[in-house]
Order: structure tokens, then sequence, then C-alpha cells
């Protein structure tokens, strides 16, 4: 019985992917991998900070998810931007989340459609506080400080292609300023996203921070130095059983590059299963029929093997979340752990312009 209704389910999605622009959509996906392949062998990249989570939501998914498109999060399209939808209309959303110490980040984002267009902007900023002056040896320079900051803005463009599939761009300058050192750059984010009509099956791609450096940190003897964004091209797949309020979420990244280590000294290379679950992020959410609430756990292995301490228990690589929906406002809390002792709490806060205008 079971065997013939998934059957029946792949029979149904063959028809409706007849009537959309399939070729279309593979050929996006294969120019996002050749892409990918070519700047994965520029080298090093700069502004680190954009790999950080944008959300409470997407802070409890483990750092990184690209399917999940049905959740009235504007802050999903800036890891997708093909998950922009008729669900983000008039949405305005705010964020908070703090790293430790002066740590401390924020973003706005606002989403408004026409017809089948979706749009939407965002600005995040990441403040890391006051740091004190030191000379060469380490002596601190009593009462002289310097300052430390970035900030990016997203503009989102995402359009509906039949009834399964969507697609999406997104344009984000990038500033950062490091006590007297500044540099701007100009990325892009494309993306692809399919559902079923009852979003029990969800699957996302995308192509992150394609783009570089205009203003470089600083120059040498060679001129200005000019890197690239970090790239990172990934895959997510969403699938909610039928019958239970439950969801489940992987998302694998950095598909354009296989090796994710970095110089250690003394420690041992990662064997080849190790370095491929460590391109994995895995999360289960509880979600009840009315959409009252979300709960969410997750499990980010990269983060796990890397912000762990040797011989100390920590939760590095695990992160909970939980989000409450009370007519228009919509609330998101999640807290994750880089190292012992060192938490890292995210809440979201979103509010449904249309609700408040009735």
């Amino acid at each position: 019985m079971h065997m013939c209704q998934s059957l029946c389910n792949f029979a149904e999605i063959y028809k409706l992917a007849k009537k959309v622009h399939l070729k279309r959509l593979i050929l996006f996906m294969g120019l996002m991998a050749v892409t990918s392949g070519l700047y994965a062998q520029a080298g090093r990249s700069v502004f680190a900070f954009l790999d950080l989570p944008y959300s409470a939501r997407l802070n409890a998914l483990g750092g990184a998810n690209v399917s999940l498109g049905n959740d009235h999060e504007v802050t999903a399209a800036l890891n997708n931007p093909a998950l922009l939808s008729a669900a983000t209309q008039n949405m305005l959303q705010l964020g908070y989340a703090n790293y430790g110490a002066a740590m401390n980040f924020a973003q706005v984002a606002y989403g408004h459609n026409w017809g089948d267009n979706y749009f939407a902007v965002a600005l995040h900023y990441l403040d890391y506080g006051q740091f004190q002056y030191a000379d060469p040896y380490g002596n601190m320079q009593q009462g002289q400080t310097f300052s430390a900051r970035d900030a990016m803005l997203d503009i989102i463009y995402s359009r509906q292609l039949g009834p399964l599939f969507r697609v999406g761009a997104s344009l984000k300058p990038v500033f950062s300023s490091y006590e007297t050192y500044t540099s701007f750059a100009l990325g892009a984010d494309v993306g692809g996203y399919f559902a079923l009509p009852d979003s029990t099956l969800q699957i996302g791609l995308t192509l992150q921070n394609i783009g570089w450096q205009l203003k470089g940190f600083y120059t040498d003897l060679y001129g200005q130095q000019l890197y690239m964004m970090p790239l990172n091209l990934q895959l997510g797949l969403s699938y909610k059983l039928p019958h239970a309020p439950l969801r489940f979420s992987m998302t694998i990244h950095n598909l354009q590059r296989w090796d994710l280590n970095y110089y250690q000294p003394n420690a041992q290379p990662a064997t080849w299963y190790d370095m491929l679950f460590r391109h994995t992020v895995w999360a289960i959410d509880i979600l009840p029929k009315k959409d009252i609430f979300w709960l969410t756990v997750s499990y980010n292995h990269r983060r796990r093997m890397e912000m762990q301490l040797v011989d100390q228990r920590s939760m590095a690589g695990f992160a909970i979340g939980a989000g409450l929906n009370i007519k228009m406002v919509r609330l998101g809390f999640a807290m994750s752990q880089y190292t012992r002792g060192n938490f890292t709490y995210q809440a979201s806060f979103s509010l449904n312009i249309n609700d408040l205008l009735k």
C-alpha cells in the first residue's frame, strides 16, 4: 500500500514537472556547479562573518538550511534567495544575537510581493566591541582603543516558475572596518527551490557569496590585495512525515570543496568518512498542525569537530530553538554552543504588516 502511494506521488511529481520550465532549471543548476568549481580554485577568501546564522530559526537548524521555503521567514532567503514566497508578503523581521563578551549581531529584513515576483531587503550589522591597543610585546596601552565591525545589505528577488519551482537571486554589498583598515566587496547569491504541493518534500540548491573585494584591507609591494568572498554551494532536503508533526532536514554545504581542514599543529588529519560527515547539518522539527509553535534540535558535525575542547565536555555542534506564533506576531529563540562556557543566544521577531493593517 505504501509502495503504491509512493509510486503515485512520483507520478504526480513527473506530471507537474512537465508543466514548468524544467530545462531552464537543469541549466541553471548546471551553471551553478560550473561556477562553484571555478571559484573553488581561486584560493583565499574573506568576510567569514557571512557564514554566521542570520536568524534564530537558522541558528536552531544548525547554521545552514536552504530547503525550508514556507515558514514565513524572510531571513530564510538570506541562505537561498529562492525561498522568498507568498508567505513572506509584508513580513517585517528583526533579529539580535550575542556571541559572548561585547560581540553583537543585529539584522532587519522586509519582504514585499507583486504577483509571482517576490522581493526583500535586509540589513545586517556585526559589532565586535572595543579593543585595547598593545605594543609588540603585548603591553596594553591604557586609554587607547579601537573598534571593529561588519555590515551587509541584501537585496533579494525570487520568481515562481509553475506550481513546483522557484528561482531567486540576490545582490549583497559588504563593508568591513577593523581599526584603520577598511574593505568593500560586492557579492551575489543564486538559488533554486522545489516543493510538492503539500510541502511534505522540499529541496533547495544555492550558490552563496559569488563575488570579490573591490577594495582590499591592505596594499603591499604587489599592489592592493583583493580576495574572493567565502563561496558556498549548498544542497538541502527537508521531509515532513504525512501523519506525524515531525520534519527532518539535511543540508550539505561546501559542495565545491572537499577538504574542510585548516592547519592545526600536531593534529591528525580527518578520515574520509569524518570529512564527509563534516559537510552535513542535520535537524529535526516538531510542528503541530495549527502552526502554533515550532521546536528544533540540530547537529553540525563540522562545528563539533572544530570547536570541541580536548578532555572537556561541551555541547559544541548542537543547537536548540523554539518559536511561538501569536496572531500577527512570530517569535523565535535559539541557543548554540561553540566552546565550553560560550553560548550564543539569538532572538527573532516577525510582524505580519497585512494583519496589522486590518
